[in-house]
Parts: structure tokens; C-alpha cells; sequence
């Protein structure tokens, strides 16, 4: 009996698949230009998404901690104008 595993495919020959998806031809026609099944195509969804929307983990945590930081000091903005108008605003009484 043979062990049949699947055939790992590099990330760069799917992106390349993809670019050749994108020119309109059949996934037939593909699979058989780049000696793939038509049904091996599964990761299109994966890997025709726009490169902002494939976020990993890392990036979104530093995005996460920046706002956080920035949230912070406009926090602290608005909190020392607050007390100024109120100051302001007794003095002028």
C-alpha cells in the first residue's frame, strides 16, 4: 500500500497562479498549463485577495498597540482642555 500525501505547493507558484487566473482563462485550461488538477486550484480565495486584506497576526498587534497609544494622548488632549475652559471659564465671571 503507497502513501498518498498531497502535493505542498510554494506560495509564490499559487500567487503566480493566481496572476494567471486573473487573465480570464478557464481553470481547465490552467491546470493544464501548470500540470495541476483543475480541483487542486482551492487557495484562488486565499491568494486573489487584495495584499492589505492578508494581514498577518504581528501586524495587526502593532497597529493595535499605535492606536492604542495614540487613543491615549488624545485622551489626555481632551481631558487638560477640558479642565482649561473650565478654568477660563471661572475667570471670566
Amino acid at each position: 500500500m503507497t502513501d498518498i500525501r498531497p502535493k505542498i505547493y510554494p506560495a509564490e507558484f499559487k500567487e503566480s497562479t493566481i496572476i494567471v487566473i486573473e487573465s480570464k482563462q478557464t481553470f481547465t485550461q490552467i491546470a493544464r498549463e501548470l500540470g495541476i488538477t483543475k480541483y487542486v486550484i482551492n487557495w484562488v480565495n486565499k491568494y486573489s485577495k487584495p495584499k492589505e486584506v492578508m494581514r498577518n497576526d504581528e501586524e495587526l498587534y502593532d497597529e493595535l498597540k499605535r492606536l492604542k497609544k495614540e487613543l491615549d494622548k488624545v485622551t489626555q488632549e481632551r481631558d487638560l482642555l477640558k479642565k482649561a475652559a473650565a478654568y477660563f471659564a471661572k475667570e471670566s465671571r
